[in-house]
Order: C-alpha cells, then sequence, then structure tokens
C-alpha cells in the first residue's frame, strides 16, 4: 500500500532546510512511490492542518536556496499559544496525523524539536527527525546541517575585518551566534586567524585577554581580533548563572523552581548586551579603540554550502530509506560518511558542547590563541 509522509521544518530558520526536504521527498516519492505533504510553519501547521503536496514541481529548484519553503515556528505542541492562551495542543496534532492517514512524520529540526518530537512519539506516532542547527549542538550527530554554511559567513566576516582593525588599530570584537554551544565562534575564530576567541563553555578571565591584547601591541601588532560567542561569559557572572541553573535542576517544587527560573531570567537580561560591555572594558584596559560587530542572523541567511547541500540531501534520502523499513522513533546522524538511525531517546535533551580538550581547542592554543584563561 501507498505510504502518506508528513514533513515540517521548526525552530530557527538554517540553510540546508530545503536541500533536506528536497531529498526526502524525491526519494520517497520517485523511488520509493510514497505520497508526502508538508505542514506549513512548523507545529503550528500541524495544529491548524495547514499542509501543501509536495509533488516534484514543488520539490523542483529548492536545492540552492536559503531558508525553508515549509516555513517555520519556535511553537512546542505541548506548550503553545492557541486561542489567546497556552495549551497542551498534542493531542490535536494526533488527531491531524490520523485524519491525514499519515504513515510518518518527518521532523527537522534542532535540540528543541528533537524534544518535541519525541513527545509525539510518545503519543503513539510514527516521528522520524533531521538534525538541522548553525550552532552545531545536537548530540550523537557528527555535524548539523547549516553549520558549514554559517562557519564560512561567520569566516568571511572575519577575514574583512582583519582589514578594518589594522588600517585604524583597532579591536574588534566580532559577536558570533552560539548561546550554550560554541562550536562556530571557535571554528571561524580557528579559520579566520582570531587573536582572541571566547566560548560559553570556557567562561574567561577578562584581565588575560587585556594581557594578550596589551602582549600584541608591546610586540609590534598595533591591532586584535576578538571573536566571541554569544552565550561567552566572564567568570564570575558564568559562576552565577550556573548556580541559578543548578538550583532550578534541583528544585524541590514548584515555587524554588519558578524562583530560579526568574533569576536565570533576571542574569540574561542583565548580561543580554555583554559583547557591547566586553569592548568597552576592552578599550579602557588597553588604551585601544574598540568597536563591535555582531553578525547575528546574517550566519543563517543565503545559499547554502555545497557540504550543507550534500549533508542534508544524503540524511534527506536516508530517511525515506528508513520509512520504507518502518523504522521509526530515531534521528538520522550523520556519522563518517554513513546516516546511521538513533534512538529520539538518546538525542532529545543531549546538547553537544565543545569538550575543553576537544582538538580544536588545543589547535587554537597551539597557534597562540588567547581562549580567555591562564
Amino acid at each position: 500500500m501507498t505510504k502518506h509522509i508528513g514533513i515540517l521544518t521548526a525552530g530557527g530558520d538554517s540553510p540546508g532546510l530545503n536541500a533536506a526536504i528536497r531529498g526526502a521527498g524525491k526519494a520517497a516519492q520517485g523511488h520509493y512511490g510514497m505520497q508526502m505533504i508538508g505542514f506549513l510553519d512548523g507545529f503550528r501547521g500541524l495544529v491548524d492542518n495547514r499542509f501543501t503536496r509536495l509533488d516534484g514541481e514543488f520539490l523542483s529548484g529548492i536545492l540552492t536556496r536559503g531558508g525553508t519553503i515549509l516555513g517555520t515556528s519556535r511553537d512546542k505542541p505541548h506548550r503553545m499559544l492557541f486561542g489567546g492562551k497556552t495549551q497542551d495542543m498534542t493531542d490535536v496534532i494526533v488527531e491531524n496525523y490520523h485524519a491525514n492517514h499519515l504513515d510518518a512524520l518527518i521532523c527537522i529540526g534542532g535540540g528543541g524539536t528533537q524534544k518535541n518530537a519525541l513527545k509525539l512519539m510518545e503519543k503513539g506516532l510514527n516521528i522520524i527527525t533531521l538534525p538541522k542547527t548553525i550552532d552545531n549542538d545536537v548530540g550523537l550527530t557528527d555535524v548539523t546541517f547549516g553549520f558549514d554554511t554559517a562557519l564560512g559567513i561567520a569566516t568571511d566576516a572575519i577575514d574583512r575585518l582583519h582589514s578594518t582593525a589594522h588600517s585604524h588599530h583597532r579591536i574588534i570584537v566580532v559577536e558570533i551566534m552560539g548561546h550554550r554551544a560554541g562550536w562556530l565562534a571557535l571554528g571561524a575564530g580557528i579559520a579566520g586567524g582570531a587573536d582572541v576567541i571566547l566560548l560559553p563553555e570556557i567562561p574567561y578571565d577578562l584581565e588575560v585577554v587585556a594581557d594578550a591584547i596589551r602582549e600584541r601591541s608591546r610586540s609590534g601588532k598595533n591591532f586584535s581580533i576578538v571573536a566571541v560567542a554569544e552565550g561567552a561569559l566572564p567568570t564570575d557572572k558564568a559562576s552565577l548563572v550556573h548556580e541559578a541553573e543548578q538550583r532550578k535542576l534541583n528544585a524541590a517544587n514548584k515555587k524554588e523552581k519558578k524562583d530560579a527560573k526568574e533569576d536565570l531570567a533576571q542574569l540574561n537580561l542583565e548580561y543580554a548586551n555583554h559583547t557591547v560591555l566586553l569592548s568597552k572594558q576592552l578599550e579602557q584596559m588597553t588604551g585601544l579603540e574598540s568597536r563591535v560587530t555582531i553578525l547575528g542572523h546574517l550566519q543563517r541567511g543565503g545559499t547554502p554550502s555545497a557540504a550543507d547541500r550534500l549533508l542534508a540531501t544524503r540524511l534527506g534520502t536516508a530517511c525515506a530509506d528508513l520509512i520504507e523499513q518502518d523504522h521509526f522513533g530515531v534521528m538520522v546522524a550523520a556519522r563518517g560518511d554513513d546516516a546511521v538511525p538513533v534512538p529520539l531517546k538518546e538525542v532529545a535533551g543531549n546538547k553537544k558542547l565543545v569538550p575543553t580538550d576537544h582538538t580544536w581547542v588545543t589547535s587554537a592554543q597551539r597557534v597562540g590563541t588567547c581562549l580567555g584563561i591562564r
């Protein structure tokens, strides 16, 4: 019997999403004779039952396009603003899944999407996921599609900022995306030759950073590039955040958990402009003029790189293979040149952070890059 497949993209947009949709759609339909519909705007479209049929014409010409032709949102099925209040809409999703006679639902997204997909799997739906995010922080996969494109964009930005920093004898502080994981800042910092790289995983000592820049000045190098992940924090502030997170994790009741969440929200608000503050502090401590460049959403826009197109197509077609085999409840992970099914229960909540002994960290230190630690 013909299988009917649904697919959606959730969370932030990322280069390679359309390539993944195309890979899964063309393999499912052209190779296995399945029928596929795409839900619009993530889980929101699944709740509203808004979808489009993904025929050959719809999938044609989308390989090189950035963003997602299906649209996306950050809605969570179990906590969605609907009818003016926050509601659990998972039962509605289950109803729409069966109303469309689906045999499987493909959810493409990052860490949050993996957790949301697991909740739907636990409701009895046949779920399979694909890992995308420019942060490269989804666990149990070598890499996520979107990362390579963003890495190239961030590296190119650092390359271009070198000439300005050198010409004006300035410190240029470049903020790169990454709240909890520093893969993008670390990779772009190394590839772009940044003099200082600051990561969320390695709280920094401001005096160490200033010393590194002053030492460059003493050796005749009158400019410095500082690549900083948006989630990087100095040691004192990182300790406060860690304490609040632990209190939230170990809360004995709802009040304690609420208080810890409020403390975390307040800390995040206070540190929202930490990159600007860092730039001012370094200017005062070194006597060098400092400027900030925040790359922001620029990093995840535009045409996906060849590597991301290849990865997304490879994982997308493997997804169709697994559906044909009735292999559900998994994320399709990249392992070397292979695509491997990994149980969603092992993936959900498994955030891949930069290990402090990772080879990239070691390489950065070997070439003299300051990581904000002694």
